[in-house]
């Protein structure tokens, strides 16, 4: 299970800020987030709204299939002792996002090698299959969600290829999302199939969730 480790609150704090949250267990087994000050703290909407034009400029010649097949090809793949040490983390840690949510959130690349990844799966999926334009890069669960909201593509319809939106508390707000990751599939009694990073003991796994726990899904626009 991802944890922060740092030597003074001062840094956890740091690492709060960074992310908007601290790891958690939560009773279904999966990673979960608490909300903090920082996590509430209002998003840089211009820059959003820069990332959703970009996206509707950009198309993508990936399906769903593609996306969700490279994301099963990961399940299996664990966390470190630390909360660190996976590939997700690594590419984040080094990316051109990074630079841009440090500047967000403040703290250093560092900061992202043992944290909550759930979105840097999420995000590394996208970027693996070229299809980062349409299903974005972000660390931060609240500030990913708030992207494709920007782009009007985040709904309440599960669809395959989707990017599925968790709050465990059942609240449909985005500023309450724990946790992210693939819709697998609607299973048509009340609960959804899905790929998820940073879940159970720290790894990527196939998960069947209620939709009650889903705050919205947001859609890339795959090939047909």
């Amino acid at each position: 299970m991802a944890n922060f480790r740092f030597t003074s609150a001062a840094k956890t704090n740091i690492a709060r800020a960074l992310l908007g949250a601290t790891v958690l267990g939560s009773a279904f087994g999966a990673h979960m987030t608490s909300a903090t000050a920082a996590e509430k703290q209002p998003i840089d909407t211009a820059t959003i709204a820069d990332h959703a034009d970009r996206s509707r400029e950009t198309k993508v010649s990936v399906t769903a299939d593609q996306v969700l097949a490279l994301a099963k090809a990961q399940v299996g793949i664990s966390e470190n002792a630390a909360g660190g040490g996976t590939k997700f983390q690594r590419w984040y840690a080094n990316s051109q996002r990074a630079a841009e949510t440090i500047a967000r959130d403040g703290g250093s690349r560092a900061h992202y090698l043992n944290a909550a990844w759930c979105a840097m799966f999420v995000s590394w999926v996208g970027e693996q299959t070229g299809a980062r334009s349409q299903i974005g890069w972000d660390a931060w669960t609240v500030a990913h969600a708030k992207w494709f909201a920007a782009n009007h593509r985040f709904g309440t319809e599960a669809k395959p290829g989707a990017v599925v939106y968790f709050s465990w508390s059942g609240s449909k707000n985005l500023n309450d999302i724990n946790h992210v990751g693939f819709v697998e599939k609607d299973n048509g009694d009340g609960t959804i199939s899905t790929i998820e990073g940073n879940t159970g003991n720290g790894k990527v796994e196939e998960r069947i969730r209620p939709k009650s726990q889903v705050v919205g899904y947001g859609y890339p626009q795959y090939r047909s």
